[in-house]
């Protein structure tokens, strides 16, 4: 993958407008800053952690009133409680995502939401997938990893098979701490997917899948006669692609979309789709900021 840089994953203009959003989680977990976010508990010790300006809506009663009175601008105290959300990001980089830029927007989109996470201070991990649990980034908190993070994303490449069945099994039953999982993928596996999510929510994850497709994924290029190859399994199929025979892909295209989509609502997981040449920028500022940002 080309992209190194955090200059060259996101516009600084972007990036401002991602350190104003924050991760919603739809189910309680234990850990919340105080003053970053409502904890759940109440009655635990804090711990004093960091300060951040004042925004509008906070709670008065975390403002420091000493740093007020020197410098005349309101900060808000953050503590720790005795744990903090957990946010995990799962990104398939089996060898079908290297179609269309799948992976190479994947990354970005990771790398987004864990720029968002990383401000607010929740603890961030990531993990490719192929047909097992690939490379992982340990969790970190705070705006100082994300340079290492990007890096760990942008060295991913696109190779091997899929098993997100396998992958996704493994990590939850691997996984100490649930917390909000954020799958990215193709989904696109002859075994399907369905166990391995199953896994994630049985194991009390907050589970979103953001399913990436390729523009040739939705309109195969070319015509007539051709000789294809599957890029995981090097299966070679010969095919005539014709006016029938494209209405059949997309009939069959559909149905598994309907399918991926229904068995998510089903199962109280998160789904957006997105094709690969769309903008990350208008994606993550409208469809996700629907669903995953507030």
């Amino acid at each position: 993958m080309a992209v190194r840089t955090v200059q060259e994953f996101f516009t600084p203009e972007f990036l401002a407008r991602l350190e104003r959003l924050s991760l919603v989680s739809r189910r309680p977990f234990r850990g919340r800053l105080t003053g970053e976010r409502r904890s759940p508990r109440k009655g635990q010790s804090v711990e004093f952690f960091d300060y951040r300006p004042y925004g509008v809506g906070d709670d008065l009663r975390y403002v420091d009133w000493n740093i007020f009175g020197r410098l005349e601008r309101l900060h808000v105290k953050l503590f720790l409680d005795e744990e903090d959300l957990r946010v995990h990001l799962l990104v398939d980089a089996s060898a079908s995502m290297g179609v269309g830029g799948k992976l190479a927007y994947a990354v970005r989109l990771a790398a987004a939401l864990g720029f968002v996470a990383l401000v607010s201070l929740e603890r961030v991990g990531a993990a490719l997938l192929r047909d097992r649990v690939g490379q992982a980034w340990p969790a970190a908190r705070g705006r100082r990893h994300f340079v290492s993070l990007v890096e760990f994303l942008a060295r991913a490449r696109a190779d091997g098979a899929t098993g997100l069945n396998r992958a996704l099994e493994s990590y939850a039953i691997g996984s100490r701490e649930p917390g909000v999982a954020v799958v990215l993928s193709d989904l696109l596996d002859p075994a399907g997917f369905e166990r391995g999510l199953r896994a994630l929510v049985e194991r009390r994850f907050d589970v979103h899948v953001l399913h990436v497709l390729a523009p040739e994924d939705v309109n195969p290029p070319g015509g007539g006669d051709l000789r294809l190859r599957d890029s995981e399994t090097a299966e070679r199929r010969e095919v005539t692609l014709d006016a029938e025979g494209l209405q059949a892909y997309r009939q069959r295209l559909q149905r598994f979309l309907d399918g991926a989509e229904r068995f998510c609502r089903s199962h109280e997981i998160g789904y957006r789709r997105v094709v690969s040449d769309a903008s990350i920028e208008q994606f993550v500022l409208s469809q996700l900021k629907e669903v995953m940002l507030a």
